[in-house]
């Protein structure tokens, strides 16, 4: 079962990745408003942002790549939307197939495009002078949390591709996802923020991850950060799979 399982996730990947190689503008598209956002930030409101560091572009940078991961999942969620109304899913389910190789094939081509959107963004940054002494083990370790927020929040798009009724349904639901970076510490310390919103910032998700790819970064002591942002990201990976695959069941019944 096993390698049925991998032999026709490998095919079905072969599949959306070829719709990804034919639609470059996807991954363009998704790299734009991020990128946008990081210019005028840094080169309108960086001067009278107080952050603590030399260069904002620095502090800046780890949550613009979750900003770009957020926008990238949603067009998982057009993707699978757009295959369970076409019909293709009837003809892949009539093959001897093992049927959760379709929705695994969606989430790892999410992760390759989302991890080219984010090569893409640092080498912007690099370009607009961001810096970091971090050693290779370091950068592996945040290329593993970013995969791993990629991973949990595109099993969350699965569950909205499943379950939307239009394609604007579909893609909408990342907009909240999007604008949660905005209220942490992605864009400065949270506490210069007021009583409740500190608050909130400061005890969701995308803070901790922030935090701990800013020490990694600057090769600092990431400390419970990291153990925070890995309880969170499987925590939402357990629960969006768990809760997709009953959705998926549902849907080929």
């Amino acid at each position: 079962m096993s390698e049925r399982f991998f032999g026709d996730t490998a095919v079905m990947l072969g599949r959306s990745l070829r719709h990804i190689t034919r639609s470059v503008d996807t991954i363009i598209t998704t790299a734009i408003t991020p990128i946008a956002i990081m210019l005028l930030f840094v080169y309108v409101f960086g001067g009278a942002i107080e952050t603590g560091t030399d260069n904002y572009v620095n502090y800046l940078l780890p949550g613009i790549l979750l900003i770009a991961i957020a926008s990238g999942i949603a067009y998982t969620a057009v993707r699978l939307f757009t295959d369970m109304q076409s019909g293709i899913f009837e003809r892949f389910h009539s093959m001897p197939i093992a049927r959760s190789s379709v929705l695994w094939a969606h989430v790892l081509t999410s992760l390759v495009s989302n991890g080219i959107t984010v090569v893409i963004i640092v080498l912007v940054g690099l370009v607009m002078g961001f810096r970091t002494s971090a050693s290779p083990l370091a950068w592996l370790a945040v290329a593993g949390i970013l995969a791993l927020f990629t991973l949990a929040l595109t099993w969350v798009a699965v569950i909205a591709g499943l379950t939307a009724k239009s394609v604007d349904g579909a893609a909408g639901f990342s907009y909240p996802l999007i604008f949660l970076p905005f209220i942490s510490s992605a864009f400065v310390p949270t506490d210069t923020m007021p009583g409740p919103v500190r608050v909130f910032a400061e005890n969701q998700p995308v803070t901790s991850i922030v935090n701990t790819i800013q020490d990694l970064f600057a090769q600092r002591t990431v400390g419970s950060n990291i153990w925070i942002a890995l309880a969170w990201c499987l925590g939402i990976l357990v629960l969006a799979y768990v809760l997709a695959m009953a959705a998926y069941r549902r849907k080929i019944t």
